[in-house]
């Protein structure tokens, strides 16, 4: 009987110290995706994604109004920290701050409303992403 009782206990402690190494890799693979990740679920990066890649491809000049408000409205955006901001890159300069014509960039800094400039609606611009952790950061219109 003594022995059964000293089985039992043994048994007991092995099952618990399994519950416990498992618990731990359970907290560091989460932390590790943390780390690694952008913070966000699949579900909520694929939700943030759609905004803009929605516009992927050529678009018209009215469309790329529509994504630079897009990504405004993000960047301005309550919940907006810096790893959620967009920035848009204009090589052709159609885009810029207002004041700035020669500025290719929009986003990240820019509180001013843009200035479309020579924005055409009977032009075709080419869009593409750039991304970070699955989440798009850079915009690159052509």
């Amino acid at each position: 009987m003594e022995n059964a009782s000293k089985a039992l206990i043994i048994a007991g402690a092995i099952l618990l110290s399994i519950l416990l190494i498992s618990l731990g890799i359970m907290i560091f693979n989460q932390a590790q995706s943390a780390i690694n990740g952008s913070g966000m679920t699949d579900a909520q990066l694929s939700a943030f994604n759609q905004k803009f890649t929605k516009y992927n491809g050529k678009q018209k000049g009215s469309e790329i109004r529509a994504l630079v408000q897009e990504v405004m409205s993000n960047n301005n955006g309550a919940e907006a920290s810096d790893e959620t901001k967009v920035t848009i890159n204009v090589s052709n300069g159609d885009v810029a701050s207002e004041g700035k014509a020669d500025i290719v960039s929009l986003g990240i800094d820019d509180n001013a409303q843009p200035n479309f400039g020579s924005l055409s609606n009977t032009k075709t611009y080419n869009v593409t992403f750039k991304y970070k952790n699955g989440r798009v950061v850079v915009i690159d219109v052509n």
